[in-house]
């Protein structure tokens, strides 16, 4: 009877221990699973990035800006009628839509507004590397407005993973100055371009901490319809004093334009931004805006494909301590 107790006993605990190991690391991912989806943002905005680049050299930004938020309503609208029952996010409290509604401004109509005139300026590659400088921006309003207070590792893997990225962006330059050799890291970029991406960087980082204040539980791709909504009526009033509407029916028109700002509307506002916002939902504002950073790595791969770049052992240096840093948030 005991020996067959503890045999019995012993194909249990094996069972168990089979489903445990099992189910282990689709438990480390649901405990991750805002680390995951800010990576998932990277990727997203990657795509994003390169169509929007293309489309705004085509039809200048500001067309680019106000037809993909259009789009982007629309798309996020229809998942939303087919998961939740609401084309329009109806359910929503007033709480979440103030704040929501805030963010969209700041994201969308300045951030945003600023960041794809500076991919005109600069291209994509250098812009979305001033991007990185979100993170640290994210992190302290975080902390100025939600009291979030980063661990020692996570503030050690947001070094490194904008050290990385930092290592594939910037290029060191020989000069001589006085007869005197030197090396200096120069930019060799307008000061506008960097300029208005540093105001992108401010700007997204301020979107997403807000974002995350008003959202709470909320259904985040519904929020970001009211992210969206809050920029369209922005951009739509910006261009009445401006006038720029006659551009817009004129991008409209242009049908290789319409298709990178569609692809772009897709990647971007409709499944980058949302994804943000899981992000932000599910870990530390810091820590999500950091993993969204590495951007300018996951667009080397493109350059190669699309545009035959070569890529230096800088580059790869680069990107492999930015996989470590970007790593050191799963440990």
């Amino acid at each position: 009877m005991s020996g067959s107790f503890f045999v019995t006993a012993d194909l249990y605990l094996k069972e168990i221990g089979k489903y445990i190991g099992g189910n282990y690391y689709i438990c480390r991912m649901q405990n991750h699973f805002g680390e995951i989806a800010g990576v998932l943002t990277a990727v997203f905005w990657t795509v994003t990035a390169l169509a929007f680049e293309s489309a705004g050299k085509k039809v200048g930004s500001l067309a680019v800006n106000l037809i993909r938020l259009v789009i982007a309503f629309f798309l996020v609208g229809a998942y939303s009628w087919v998961t939740r029952g609401f084309f329009f996010p109806s359910d929503a409290s007033m709480y979440a839509w103030k704040w929501l509604a805030f963010s969209g401004l700041v994201g969308f109509v300045i951030g945003d507004l600023l960041l794809f005139q500076s991919f005109v300026l600069i291209g994509a590659r250098i812009a979305m590397l001033l991007m990185a400088l979100a993170p640290p921006f994210a992190a302290l309003i975080g902390w100025l407005l939600l009291g979030e207070v980063l661990s020692p590792q996570s503030w050690l893997g947001m070094t490194v993973t904008m050290t990385g990225i930092i290592i594939v962006i910037l290029k060191r330059e020989k000069s001589e100055e006085n007869g005197v050799k030197i090396r200096k890291f120069k930019s060799s970029y307008p000061i506008q371009g960097i300029l208005l991406a540093l105001g992108g960087a401010m700007g997204q980082a301020a979107g997403l901490v807000i974002s995350k204040k008003g959202m709470g539980d909320y259904d985040a791709f519904s929020a970001t319809q009211i992210r969206i909504l809050a920029g369209t009526v922005g951009f739509s009033i910006l261009f009445i004093f401006i006038k720029r509407w006659p551009r817009v029916w004129a991008a409209l028109k242009n049908g290789p334009a319409m298709k990178r700002i569609t692809l772009g509307a897709f990647f971007g506002p409709f499944l980058g931004v949302s994804f943000s916002l899981l992000a932000v939902q599910h870990t530390q504002a810091g820590i999500a805006a950091t993993l969204m950073a590495i951007v300018p790595v996951l667009i080397i791969g493109p350059s190669i494909l699309l545009f035959k770049e070569k890529v230096n052992w800088k580059e790869i240096l680069g990107a492999v301590i930015t996989v470590v840093g970007v790593a050191m948030f799963f440990l």
